[in-house]
């Protein structure tokens, strides 16, 4: 076996055991309850929220409350990207952030910098792809963040006008506050059409997105 094939199967295994693990904080299988289906809604995706898929004619809405400095959320990275690359023309993808670690927070707002200039997803993709370099660090990683900024040509004087702003910050911590509302208490945590999942591994996912597409 290549090496690379040896490095892809790893990733698979890891992505499957991080899905697994998700059974023990994924809730109950049931729907997110608030005074209305609209509060429901804004709160599980508000509008200013972080799409990574999403189509015209979504037939389904899955969210991910994840922390990027998440050893799980990363191992589960290559599933939620192989499931874009299958269902992202059908379903729409979002992120909430849920902020755990040390320099969680400030991935979060280097990930809202980019974002700002339309580079969410690859920001996204990079942190998760370096996270062994920055990861698990009691000092600010900041100047590694702002790196992967640089090596994505952004302008650097948006981004740290972006980085800086306290409406940025404030939506971080938003997405952390609904995700305590909701029940969420560890990463990642995956809902689909306001329902909180259980999951056995990858199979049951996709299954029950299958199913969320053939009822819509």
């Amino acid at each position: 076996m290549s090496k690379n094939l040896k490095i892809c199967a790893a990733l698979v295994v890891s992505a499957v055991v991080a899905l697994l693990a998700v059974a023990s904080f994924g809730g109950d299988d049931t729907k997110v309850a608030t005074t209305s289906g609209v509060a429901a809604s804004e709160q599980l995706v508000p509008p200013d929220s972080q799409r990574l898929e999403d189509p015209p004619d979504s037939q389904a809405t899955f969210v991910e409350f994840l922390d990027l400095e998440c050893e799980a959320c990363r191992a589960a990275f290559p599933a939620v990207e192989q499931l874009r690359d299958t269902y992202g023309d059908r379903v729409t993808f979002v992120v909430r952030y849920m902020p755990l670690h040390a320099n969680s927070e400030s991935a979060a707002r280097a990930a809202e910098a980019a974002a700002e200039q339309g580079r969410f997803d690859d920001m996204y993709s990079r942190l998760f792809e370096t996270q062994p370099e920055w990861g698990e660090q009691q000092s600010s990683q900041e100047e590694f963040f702002f790196g992967l900024a640089e090596e994505l040509g952004l302008d650097m004087e948006r981004f740290r006008t972006v980085y800086d702003d306290p409406a940025t910050l404030e939506r971080i911590r938003r997405d952390e506050a609904d995700g305590r509302a909701l029940g969420v208490t560890g990463t990642p945590t995956f809902f689909l059409d306001g329902e909180k999942l259980t999951i056995a591994g990858y199979d049951d996912l996709v299954q029950q997105i299958e199913l969320a597409i053939g009822q819509s």
